[in-house]
């Protein structure tokens, strides 16, 4: 450890997805994202990477184990995952394009950031922003 320097931290959110392999190849296809193998024999394991984030996905043997934050808040809205970006208007536009289902398009929040929302092919709900303050 560097002396004086702050510790770094990460967080990896785990989703658990009915398809392994559908589910990474829409994170890779629809919204950018790059794995580099798959775990278990079938797949049940993968991380997806894209611009320092990881987001694991996990097949578990029970079908219908999904269950995304929006399905447990009476207004359908939670996320799964915010993820900060540099460009959320340029972002939206290039998902727009990919045909990548946007659940709430972009608005300036009250809390100072441009954000939308898209929704993956299992109903998890990830939110896009950047910071309007900078």
């Amino acid at each position: 450890m560097i002396p004086n320097k702050p510790p770094t931290w990460n967080v990896a959110p785990c989703f658990i997805v009915n398809d392994v392999v559908i589910t990474a190849n829409f994170y890779r296809d629809k919204l950018g994202f790059h794995y580099e193998r798959f775990w278990g024999e079938p797949p049940c394991f993968c991380m997806v990477k894209h611009s320092g984030i990881v987001i694991m996905l996990s097949q578990l043997e029970n079908p219908g184990s999904v269950r995304p934050n929006r399905l447990a808040d009476r207004n359908g809205e939670a996320w799964n995952a915010y993820v900060w970006v540099d460009n959320a208007d340029m972002l939206c536009s290039e998902f727009k394009a990919k045909g990548v289902k946007i659940a709430r398009d972009l608005r300036d929040q009250p809390y100072g950031n441009r954000d939308f929302d898209v929704e993956d092919c299992n109903g998890y709900r990830l939110c896009f922003g950047h910071d309007t303050r900078r």
